[in-house]
């Protein structure tokens, strides 16, 4: 499906040392994709980046993503044919401890990319990737859609919330002409979840380094509910979302929301049981009762726009989601070959995804 449409093309992506920035990586040199990868240098041992050796098969740029001279001169010199913007502090305890940070990253850092793409004389199709925290949660039970309110109470989602207002801007001002060269659509993901991802403070990567440590997984909210899903979920809404527009950039350059199924929106405590049910042994949880930061308790997308309009649909239900999880993490502790591991599991998902809803 995607094959032709990435084959030998140039993208960039930004990012591309984190968590879904290293399987998208993956997944389009496959796909022949040109890649090339700007970003800081990965944060955390271990992680995907590192482990499957991808700056050994991309062009590989460690830029700060807040410096937009050097954001600028790499577009212009790169003249990529895509552009996916993944770039971001992600995590909302570190909103709280440094939210100058987390907001220059987050905003700035968007702006920056899009300067540059401004500046650009070729077709390119961009792929703003934001956050389901950008909406401002107000604990309703049904999910949010592209049109609701944006703006959440943490750091965190208020900086997803101010680049989604820069984009905007961006996008009335420069690239909303019928025969303007940059068509740019924004993904909103839920939870996402896989292997790879060995981030502080974050459910999976917790449970994990808890187990491998015959330790028992200390939780904050058990009851808190979440749009979970396995990465290659949301990046292949990401590659459809931006195949699509190169054939209309004007009908498809817009807001779109990628989450997992009605069913898959669980419980923090329903993963901890699963995974502890999969990894096996003394494997174990307990709550944590200290006082925490806020964060909200129910969160819920609704992707009917996409399943109606893309031709998109979740592939992986959480609990197989989990299985493949579990297989990554088992691999990386039996210091097996983790990019055959990755590369087994995006070929595994794309046939899957290729034969359609």
């Amino acid at each position: 499906m995607f094959q032709e449409k990435y084959r030998n093309k140039i993208v960039l992506i930004t990012g591309h040392t984190g968590f879904k920035g290293s399987w998208l990586s993956i997944w389009l040199s496959l796909l022949g994709a040109k890649v090339i990868g700007l970003s800081d240098k990965p944060l955390a041992n271990g992680s995907n980046y590192q482990a499957s050796k991808i700056d050994s098969f991309i062009e590989d740029y460690h830029i700060d993503i807040r410096d937009g001279t050097k954001v600028r001169e790499l577009i212009e010199f790169c003249q990529p044919d895509f552009v996916f913007h993944l770039a971001a502090q992600a995590l909302v305890r570190p909103s709280y401890e440094d939210p100058l940070e987390t907001i220059s990253v987050n905003a700035i850092g968007s702006v920056n990319v899009l300067d540059a793409l401004r500046r650009l004389n070729k077709k390119v199709a961009v792929v703003m990737v934001t956050s389901d925290k950008a909406y401002d949660n107000v604990e309703w039970v049904w999910g949010y859609r592209e049109t609701d309110k944006l703006g959440g109470k943490d750091p965190y989602s208020a900086s997803k919330g101010m680049a989604e207002l820069a984009i905007r801007s961006y996008v009335e001002s420069f690239f909303n002409k019928p025969d303007s060269n940059v068509r740019i659509g924004i993904a909103r993901a839920g939870n996402v979840i896989g292997g790879g991802d060995w981030a502080e403070d974050r459910l999976i990567p917790d449970i994990i380094r808890a187990f491998q440590n015959n330790e028992q997984v200390e939780i904050r909210n058990p009851n808190a509910v979440r749009p979970w899903q396995h990465v290659l979920e949301p990046l292949a809404g990401y590659m459809k979302l931006a195949e699509l527009m190169t054939i209309d950039g004007a009908k498809y350059a817009e807001a779109w929301n990628f989450g997992p199924r009605e069913g898959d929106v669980k419980s923090v405590q329903w993963i901890v049981e699963r995974m502890s049910e999969k990894w096996g042994g003394d494997a174990s949880w307990k709550i944590n009762k200290d006082e925490h930061l806020y964060e909200a308790n129910y969160l819920k997308l609704d992707c009917s726009k996409a399943y109606l309009k893309l031709n998109w649909t979740p592939k992986w239900d959480l609990n197989y989601s989990l299985i493949k999880i579990n297989e990554w993490y088992r691999a990386n502790q039996s210091q097996e070959n983790l990019r055959k591991v990755t590369l087994e599991q995006i070929v595994e998902y794309m046939k899957l995804f290729n034969q359609g809803p």
